[in-house]
């Protein structure tokens, strides 16, 4: 988690929201993929910072279900990359701060309990939550 967030900090400094994530091989820790939010920066609405890393170590492996996948992302994924993260099939989802307002997972749709979910990985979420919330509050009200 702390890679993801010296990732949300560097999201942060380029004008992006920042929300970093990290993509492990699960079993031998290996770093698949990392990065972060690029919306702003790709004019793209889906450029999440875990869309991106599962998008790049899907192309890395060479294939779409990253079964023994672990995602460190420092925000409760929104629902849109908690779908992504059950079409991908990881096998773990650690976060960081609660999204009451845009989350999907423990908040709004909660994407892993629905009877249509193809898959519901285990997700473990506050994970030092302190820290990662402080980083986006620091940056909203900065620019309030």
């Amino acid at each position: 988690m702390h890679r993801a967030l010296a990732l949300a900090r560097t999201a942060a400094a380029a004008g992006e929201v920042p929300v970093g994530a990290v993509l492990v091989d699960g079993k031998s820790g290996e770093l698949l993929a990392e990065g972060h939010n690029l919306v702003e920066t790709r004019h793209d609405p889906t450029a999440h910072a875990e869309l991106l890393v599962i998008r790049e170590a899907a192309e890395k492996l060479g294939q779409t279900r990253l079964e023994q996948a672990d995602l460190y992302v420092t925000l409760e994924p929104c629902p849109m990359c908690a779908a992504a993260i059950s079409f991908a099939r990881l096998r773990r989802v650690y976060f960081g701060a609660y999204d009451p307002k845009g989350g999907g997972v423990d908040h709004g749709p909660r994407i892993f309990e629905q009877p249509t979910c193809h898959h519901r990985p285990e997700v473990i979420g506050g994970m030092e939550e302190t820290a990662c919330a402080e980083i986006l509050r620091d940056f909203f009200k900065a620019r309030r």
